[in-house]
């Protein structure tokens, strides 16, 4: 082989291992931050991975909620209609968090099967639920519960 084809041919080998590493560390860098949607009742069968940071939601059960006297840490519970998950919080809950309503919960499950949730979003209007519950509920054959009107 003459030397200018072996040069050539370094080179292209070198540019192949170079995007390979980049395209390498471009997915790692996304698998860490992907976080991925769960019901309760994939949780509650074991689907959600535990200590990996998920998105769970569905319904807060009506009479659910529990407020810290002393902290700002709160508990409720989610549920698709099928299956229910404990979700606990430490912080400021959305104004617009109610019973009732469909929230989503970002947290990690630990071994007990509560979700610790870091953040809890809440819908923004009385029409609105996050598409991954409306998703859930037509999965497990409910509808979304239409809002009472105020006046």
């Amino acid at each position: 082989m003459n030397p200018l084809r072996k040069k050539r041919l370094l080179i292209i080998l070198a540019i192949l291992v170079g995007v390979g590493i980049a395209v390498g560390l471009a997915l790692s860098a996304l698998k860490e931050n992907i976080n991925l949607f769960y019901t309760p009742t994939q949780i509650a069968n074991g689907e959600a991975p535990l200590d990996t940071r998920i998105r769970a939601g569905g319904m807060v059960e009506a009479g659910s909620l529990q407020r810290s006297a002393d902290s700002l840490d709160v508990k409720f519970v989610v549920t698709d209609f099928n299956k229910s998950v404990a979700i606990t919080y430490r912080g400021i809950l959305p104004d617009l968090f109610r019973e009732g309503q469909g929230i989503v919960a970002l947290g990690k499950l630990n071994a007990d099967g509560v979700v610790v949730a870091d953040e809890v979003l809440a819908k923004h209007d009385e029409k609105y639920m996050p598409p991954e519950v409306t998703k859930a509920l037509q999965d497990s054959g409910q509808s979304a519960p239409t809002p009472a009107k105020e006046g």
